[in-house]
């Protein structure tokens, strides 16, 4: 998959598209329905298949009090959205400026100067433009003025009889329901970050941990004990995870992400890796003493080994 930064690293020979515009934040069950038709689209009509996405959460800029925190990140975005074989991916820093385009300069300058849009497809309720002004309406106006088609694309309803949402997953994952929130993902809930010293306290109980930076990408989620994988360098290993900031011990930052790789030690300082959430086994709980909570390490890592077999 190419990666376009802006409309400036557009080639000027750019050839004829299919494109789609979102955010695809998760890159879950309903966008990969998007990229799916868009794909059979592109083929179909010998077009490139395109899709054209954001360096940060709109709301970041537009009302920073009520933006959320994105699912993933930017890289890890285009990671999950190089696998769906997808021909491109235009990433556009949204700045003031851009927010302030108005709809049929937005519309002209990306999708038919940038791009060469052929055929659109965005969901019902796409809004483009300074404050939103844009909508399916317009959008359709400006393809009959520009010579191109606009498709529409219906939500994806899952069998709770809810859209499939990154708010729906956000949610999921707040609550620890990992295994709710890979259904609708199509792939494990991840964080990624680079391994950092800690106090290395699971090592002197026997449970050396990769700890991840606090700087990590990707949405945590609840405090608690997984069932997942680490991934380095491509090797995946079966991992037992710890989430949170372990309250029987002082001192302990919120939110640290440790990962305890099983049968194996493997010096993972300085790498950057990913992990991946398959099953919460409990939340996190004060022991009264040391060994309580080696009995419980132990009875945590059989059953993460039985959980990933």
């Amino acid at each position: 998959m190419k990666v376009l930064r802006g409309v400036a690293d557009i080639p000027a020979d750019w050839p004829a598209s299919a494109v789609s515009i979102g955010k695809f934040d998760g890159v879950h069950a309903g966008h990969r329905t998007v990229i799916d038709e868009l794909q059979t689209l592109a083929d179909r009509d010998g077009l490139a298949s395109v899709l054209v996405t954001f360096d940060r959460h709109p709301l970041a800029v537009l009302d920073p009090n009520r933006c959320p925190q994105t699912l993933i990140s930017t890289d890890q975005k285009l990671g999950l959205l190089a696998e769906t074989g997808v021909h491109a991916t235009l990433v556009l820093e949204f700045t003031a400026a851009l927010a302030a385009l108005p709809p049929v300069e937005f519309i002209e300058t990306i999708l038919v100067r940038g791009l060469h849009a052929s055929t659109v497809l965005v969901g019902r309720d796409f809004r483009f433009g300074a404050r939103g002004a844009g909508d399916v309406h317009l959008l359709k106006e400006l393809g009959d003025r520009f010579g191109f088609t606009v498709r529409l694309i219906d939500d994806v309803i899952s069998d709770r009889m809810r859209r499939v949402s990154s708010t729906w997953i956000r949610e999921l994952l707040t609550r620890g329901e990992v295994g709710a929130a890979t259904t609708l993902l199509g792939h494990n809930p991840a964080v990624r970050g680079e391994v950092v010293h800690g106090a290395k306290r699971g090592r002197e109980l026997g449970f050396p941990t990769a700890n991840l930076s606090p700087e990590s990408e990707g949405l945590i989620p609840a405090d608690g004990v997984y069932a997942g994988w680490l991934t380095d360098a491509g090797i995946r290993y079966p991992a037992a995870i710890s989430v949170g900031n372990n309250p029987t011990f002082k001192g302990v930052a919120q939110k640290q992400v440790e990962a305890y790789i099983l049968d194996q030690d493997i010096d993972l300082y300085d790498h950057v890796v990913e992990v991946s959430f398959v099953e919460r086994i409990r939340g996190m709980v004060a022991f009264t003493g040391i060994d309580p909570l080696i009995a419980q390490m132990h009875d945590d890592v059989e059953k993460v080994r039985g959980i990933l077999a």
